[in-house]
């Protein structure tokens, strides 16, 4: 029985519909596998926050603390010493040593699976993505980053606008202490983790709910992207340059809690 093989033109032919194929899914994969990233760390944000919540329950109102170099005020999480040259396991032990951990247990909960920092030359040992806003008890009680901070769940004016959880990234390697920005002069500080697409970024709010927030500035999502690729040239204070830049702090500024301004 003669059996007819594959011309090279019907070989071509179908590696060709392939390739086509290939260049139609692609994207709509990536696209997919972002979306399914985004859900998880809405996922864990709402962990997060659900644990914050949870913690001011238990201690009678008052908020855990804030910055992850103060274990010895309860710490959330806390960061080893030399955090930027320690490994990976020193840095998931550390988060289980905070305050929140009895109530998440789980470490892989502190990272956005989008959290691009380990594809970074400057942050390949960076872990955990989120940190809390520096009003929430993330900045001294007496004062400081023009503002006093809330202590207790009743100085929070209209919880469910007020900002917890927000990624961010650090140019010195790793999350070092609260997010911040300086209410007072307007002016940015700590430059923000913006890992999912549309330049968004998943937020937690005080009343436990979650939500995407998406930035519009252009100069203000590429000074973020210095901190991540080129930190050296990176500076920290960073007033609003435009109108849609305007309107990002502006929102920001609207959840940012604090008892009063210095």
């Amino acid at each position: 029985m003669d059996r007819r093989a594959f011309t090279l033109i019907e070989l071509l032919v179908v590696i060709a519909i392939i390739a086509i194929l290939m260049a139609v899914l692609m994207p709509a994969l990536k696209v997919a596998r972002e979306q399914a990233r985004s859900i998880q760390c809405r996922g864990n944000v709402r962990t997060l926050t659900l644990a914050w919540l949870l913690y001011k329950d238990d201690e009678d109102g008052k908020l855990v603390c804030g910055m992850p170099e103060w274990a010895d005020q309860g710490a959330w999480m806390q960061i080893p010493p030399g955090a930027a040259g320690s490994t990976l396991e020193q840095k998931k032990e550390y988060i289980k040593r905070g305050t929140l951990w009895p109530y998440v247990k789980k470490v892989e909960v502190y990272r956005c699976p989008s959290d691009r920092r380990q594809n970074s030359p400057y942050h390949q040992f960076a872990y955990s993505t989120y940190s809390i806003a520096g009003g929430m008890n993330g900045v001294n009680q007496k004062g400081g980053w023009e503002i006093i901070p809330c202590i207790k769940y009743t100085d929070i004016r209209q919880p469910s606008d007020k900002l917890v959880f927000i990624a961010e990234c650090d140019p010195r390697g790793y999350n070092n202490g609260s997010w911040v920005i300086q209410p007072k002069t307007k002016q940015w500080v700590d430059p923000i983790g913006i890992w999912h697409r549309d330049n968004a970024s998943v937020l937690g709010y005080a009343d436990g709910r979650v939500d995407m927030f998406r930035w519009h500035g252009q100069g203000f999502i590429e000074w973020n992207q210095k901190a991540l690729w080129n930190p050296a040239t990176f500076t920290f204070y960073r007033p609003p340059q435009d109108n849609e830049e305007m309107d990002d702090f502006q929102a920001v500024l609207q959840m940012y809690a604090y008892r009063s301004l210095q």
